[in-house]
C-alpha cells in the first residue's frame, strides 16, 4: 500500500489539534475499498431486534450447528421468547441480572436473547470457576436467578447458602448434539442430568411456559451485560455494557473488520462466557444474518472434521490455535479451502511470516489480526483488513493492531503527567468509542480512575504512528526497564515466536543489580523440535538489541488464564 505519514509536530498541541492531526492521518491511509462508516443492515436497534428481524425474514434458515444438532433464526426467536416470559413469571423485572454458568452450546444463545428480551441484564459466569470465584461473581451482580450446566449444579448448590441465588434452571450441553454427530464431537462435551438436582429442567420449563412474552420495547442505552475482567491478578469487575455498545461492535466488525454477510457461514470455539466469544458467537452471527458452527470448546478434531464437512469460509482463531492445526499430523487428510476469511489474536504465539505462508498454502486464505481491544470498550476497537498486501501489516512494529473503527478514538498519553505525546512516541493508550463500558459495577472508584473525560485510560503500552494505526507493546505493569531502555514482552515474545523451535513464550522481568531489570523469557518447544536454552539465547544475540536479549529457560507447559493469556505472575514464581 502506498503509505502517507504526516509530518512530526514541533510544538505542543491542543487535544483539539492532536485529534485533528490524526484523523488526517487515518483518512490519507484509509485501506481502499474498506467502509467508512459503521453498517447496520436492520438499523441501529438491539441485537434482539436483529433477531426478530431476521427470524422474519429467514425463519427457516440455520443460526447455529452444534456437531449436527441444529436451531433456526425462527426456533430461536420463539424459544428465547419463551424464556423471556419465564422470567417475567419468576419475578425478575427489567435491570435485574441473571447469571449463565455454562459453556458453549446453543441453550447459551437461547438464555442471553431471552435475558435481553425481558429487560434484564445478562451475567456470563466463567464455567471453570470455583467456589470462591463463583461466590464472588454472584454476589458482587446480586444475581437472583441461573441458569446452568447440569455438570456444574452440584457446584453451584454447595454455595447456595452464601449467595442469594433463589432459582436454578440446569440444561446438558451436550442435549442439542445428535446421536450420532455430524463431525468430531469431544468426549468432554457431556450431559449428567442426574446432578442436577433442586433444579428446574430450562427446555422443558420453556416449553411448559404459557406466559405471555413480556413487550419491553429495547432501551439501547439501558444496562444489558455485565461482562468480568478476566485479568491475570486482582478480583474481577464487572463491566456495565448496554445493548448500544453491543450493536456498534457488532456495526463495525461485520461490515468493516470480518465483513460478514447472511451468505457466510463462521465457526465459533471461543467460549460464550468470553466477551470475545460472545462477540463472535452471539452478536456477530445474529447482527449479520450469517449461519455459525458452535463447538462447545477448542478442539482440534473437531475443528478440521467441522471445516472439512461442513465448509465454514470464516473463522476467528487465536494463533496457538491455528499452530496446532498445522502441526496436526493428520491435516492432510482434511479439506480446510473452504475458509476464506480468517482473522487471529495474537495472545502466546504471534502472527509473523511463518505462520502466514503455512496457512496460505493449507486453506488458501490469508491469516490476518483481528483487532485491539478490551472488556471494557467489548473488544473490537481497531481492524486491519486491507492492510495484508505484500504482508505490509507484518512488516510493521510488533504488534501492529491496525486503524481505529469509524467511532473509535485513540490518543496516546504520558502515564504520569497526562500529557499528549506526540505521533511515532509511545505512551499510554487512550481510547473513547461508542462502545466504552457505561461505568465499572459498583465501583464508582475504579470507573473515576479508568475514565477520565470520556477517554478509557487502560494501562496498555503503545504507539500512533505517522499514518495514525496502532500498535499495541504491552501492559504497563509488564514493561521493563533495563539499564534504563524500556522494553516490552509482548515485542520480544512476538520475535521469539520467529524461532523455528519455540510455539510459545512469556517474557519477564527480574531485579538484577546492575542493568535494574532483565528480560527472562519462558518458551515451550513445538513437538518433535529440540532447542537448548543456550542455542535460543545465541540466536536471539543475532536478533534482537543487546538490551533486550532475554535469558532464556525451557518449560513444559506456560501457565495460561481461561481466556489464553499467559499468568506472568505464576511465572515470576518460577524466578
Amino acid at each position: 500500500m502506498t503509505e502517507t505519514t504526516i509530518s512530526p509536530e514541533t510544538q505542543p498541541l491542543s487535544e483539539a489539534e492532536y485529534l485533528a492531526r490524526v484523523r488526517a492521518a487515518q483518512a490519507a491511509n484509509w485501506p481502499a475499498g474498506v467502509p467508512s462508516e459503521p453498517i447496520y443492515p436492520h438499523g441501529e436497534a438491539g441485537i434482539s431486534d436483529y433477531l426478530r428481524a431476521w427470524a422474519a425474514v429467514q425463519p427457516d434458515k440455520v443460526l447455529y450447528n452444534f456437531y449436527g444438532g441444529t436451531i433456526t433464526y425462527g426456533e430461536m426467536d420463539r424459544l428465547s421468547d419463551r424464556f423471556a416470559a419465564r422470567l417475567a413469571a419468576d419475578g425478575v423485572a427489567p435491570g435485574d441480572r441473571v447469571a449463565v454458568f455454562m459453556g458453549n452450546c446453543p441453550q447459551f444463545a437461547i438464555a442471553f436473547f431471552g435475558i435481553l428480551k425481558a429487560g434484564a441484564v445478562h451475567v456470563p459466569v466463567n464455567p471453570m470457576f470455583r467456589e470462591h470465584e463463583l461466590i464472588y461473581e454472584l454476589n458482587d451482580a446480586d444475581a437472583e436467578v441461573m441458569v446452568a450446566a447440569d455438570v456444574l449444579v452440584p457446584l453451584v448448590q454447595s454455595v447456595r447458602d452464601r449467595v442469594r441465588l433463589r432459582k436454578l434452571y440446569a440444561t446438558g450441553m451436550a442435549d442439542w448434539v445428535p446421536k450420532t454427530p455430524a463431525f468430531h464431537c469431544p468426549p468432554s462435551i457431556v450431559s449428567q442430568p442426574d446432578q442436577a438436582t433442586g433444579t428446574e429442567d430450562f427446555i422443558a420449563a420453556l416449553e411448559a411456559c404459557d406466559a405471555p412474552v413480556p413487550q419491553i420495547a429495547t432501551d439501547l442505552d439501558a444496562m444489558a451485560a455485565l461482562n468480568y475482567t478476566g485479568g491475570t491478578t486482582g478480583m474481577p469487575k464487572g463491566c456495565v455494557h448496554t445493548q448500544r455498545h453491543m450493536i456498534y461492535t457488532a456495526a463495525t466488525t461485520c461490515g468493516i473488520g470480518t465483513q460478514l454477510s447472511p451468505e457466510d457461514v463462521s465457526i465459533c470455539f471461543h467460549p460464550l462466557f468470553w466477551i470475545a466469544g460472545e462477540d463472535m458467537g452471539l452478536l456477530f452471527p445474529v447482527f449479520s444474518g450469517c449461519s455459525c458452527i458452535l463447538l462447545g470448546r477448542w478442539d482440534v478434531l473437531s475443528f478440521l472434521s467441522a471445516v472439512d464437512r461442513l465448509r465454514p469460509n470464516q473463522a476467528g482463531m487465536l494463533v496457538d490455535n491455528a499452530v496446532e492445526v498445522m502441526d496436526h499430523p493428520e491435516v492432510g487428510k482434511y479439506d480446510l479451502t473452504a475458509l476464506q476469511k480468517t482473522r487471529v489474536s495474537s495472545f502466546v504465539k504471534k502472527l509473523n511470516h511463518d505462520y502466514r505462508t503455512r496457512w496460505r498454502e493449507l486453506t488458501g486464505s490469508v491469516m490476518a489480526e483481528a483487532a485491539w481491544g478490551m472488556t471494557e470498550t467489548h473488544t473490537c476497537d481497531t481492524f486491519t483488513t486491507g492492510y495484508q498486501q505484500g504482508d505490509w501489516d507484518l512488516d510493521q512494529q510488533p504488534v501492529f493492531v491496525g486503524m481505529a473503527c469509524p467511532g473509535t478514538e485513540f490518543k496516546i498519553c504520558d502515564f504520569d503527567s497526562g500529557a499528549l505525546k506526540p505521533l511515532g512516541e509511545e505512551g499510554e493508550i487512550c481510547v473513547r468509542s461508542p462502545s466504552l463500558l457505561t461505568s465499572y459495577w459498583n465501583k464508582p472508584e475504579a470507573t473515576a480512575e479508568a475514565i477520565r473525560d470520556g477517554w478509557l485510560h487502560t494501562g496498555d503500552i503503545g504507539v500512533l504512528d505517522q499514518m495514525g494505526l496502532l500498535h499495541f507493546l504491552g501492559r504497563r505493569k509488564e514493561m521493563l526497564k533495563v539499564k534504563g531502555m524500556s522494553v516490552f514482552p509482548a515485542e520480544l515474545e512476538a520475535m521469539l515466536g520467529r524461532h523455528p523451535a519455540i510455539i510459545g513464550s512469556g517474557v519477564i522481568g527480574r531485579p538484577d543489580p546492575d542493568k535494574g531489570q532483565v528480560p527472562v523469557a519462558f518458551v515451550t518447544l513445538g513437538e518433535g523440535k529440540q532447542a537448548t536454552a543456550a542455542e535460543i539465547e545465541a540466536w536471539c544475540a543475532d536478533e534482537m538489541a543487546i538490551y533486550k536479549r532475554p535469558e532464556v529457560r525451557i518449560v513444559d507447559a506456560l501457565p495460561m488464564t481461561a481466556t489464553g493469556k499467559v499468568k506472568k505472575e505464576e511465572l515470576a514464581q518460577l524466578l
